[in-house]
């Protein structure tokens, strides 16, 4: 935890960190949970009534990791391609296990309507540690680039890449949560060599849009459907939803490319980042996978309703 009195305990302020403070980082990074038991099972579970193929490997010392895609079993080049991403940040355990709930109990719903394609851990060292980084001290969330230096994002961007163009919608699945302001932005700041300004949590569920191309009915979709399983994040004092301007209630607008954000790396002209908060006292486990499930299906329901 960091605070305005209290220095990130890793590196010298305002010096941005070497190799001496990403390893000395590194070394404080415990596993403490499983993502064999917890995510390839679930997945394996799947395999009866869907294709599920390995698309990459990560290696990080004696830990390594499959990396594991979800397909629709009757994928046809006519139908359109939707793209649904979880645990690009490994400690946002909704976006994991609400990608997973959503193949489970409803991707069979649009079967024949759609060619679904679901990557629900892409960070799967990350979520084994409830971590925002990999082993290296980057952030998946800012590498969907050509020069990413992320090997979870380059894993991914080639999997999608034979279906960059027919994708019509995709949804990245995440969560603010309490730890962003206790530990992860403060590390951030640390690791940059800049200083840290506190900020505040929003208390509900939000999305993020693209301000490049903003699609505000699709996304005011997704927030009328999911209202009904959990809140909504209301605008702070500032009219603002983590820093950012309210373009609409319960959306902001990041440009997704140009941050390297996991939302921007089809053409789909759908696209946004969900946004649950689980240390909420209003909301439970349940209750945030539920939601991104429920976000999935709105989206899905969106985009063919318009076809």
């Amino acid at each position: 935890m960091s605070t305005d009195s209290a220095p990130y305990p890793i590196g010298t302020p305002g010096a941005p960190w070497g190799e001496f403070e990403r390893a000395e980082w590194l070394s404080q990074q415990t596993r403490q949970r499983s993502y064999e038991s917890e995510v390839l099972s679930v997945i394996e579970r799947l395999r009866s009534r869907f294709d599920v193929e390995q698309y990459g490997h990560l290696d990080y010392g004696t830990d390594s990791y499959p990396l594991m895609a979800i397909r629709s079993r009757d994928w046809r080049d006519d139908l359109p391609v939707v793209l649904v991403t979880g645990g690009v940040h490994g400690y946002e355990t909704s976006g994991v296990h609400g990608a997973l709930q959503f193949v489970d109990q409803h991707a069979a719903d649009y079967a024949g309507r759609v060619n679904l394609l679901v990557a629900p851990c892409v960070s799967p060292w990350a979520y084994e540690r409830i971590h925002r980084w990999n082993a290296n001290a980057v952030d998946p969330n800012r590498s969907f680039r050509d020069d990413g230096a992320a090997e979870e994002s380059t894993a991914l961007m080639r999997l999608v890449a034979p279906v960059r163009d027919q994708a019509l919608m995709h949804i990245d699945l995440h969560e603010t949560t309490d730890t962003d302001e206790t530990e992860f932005r403060p590390a951030l700041a640390a690791r940059d060599g800049k200083p840290f300004e506190p900020g505040g949590i929003p208390d509900g569920f939000y999305l993020v849009d693209d301000s490049e191309s903003p699609q505000p009915e699709f996304q005011q979709a997704l927030i009328e459907a999911v209202e009904q399983v959990t809140h909504i994040a209301p605008a702070d004092d500032n009219g603002e939803i983590f820093g950012s301007p309210v373009a609409a209630r319960g959306v902001i607008q990041y440009p997704l490319k140009q941050l390297g954000l996991c939302a921007s790396i089809t053409s789909a002209p759908y696209k946004t980042t969900t946004e649950v908060y689980p240390d909420s006292p209003r909301a439970t486990p349940e209750q945030c996978n539920a939601a991104q499930a429920a976000a999935v299906c709105a989206a899905i329901d969106y985009v063919l309703a318009r076809q």
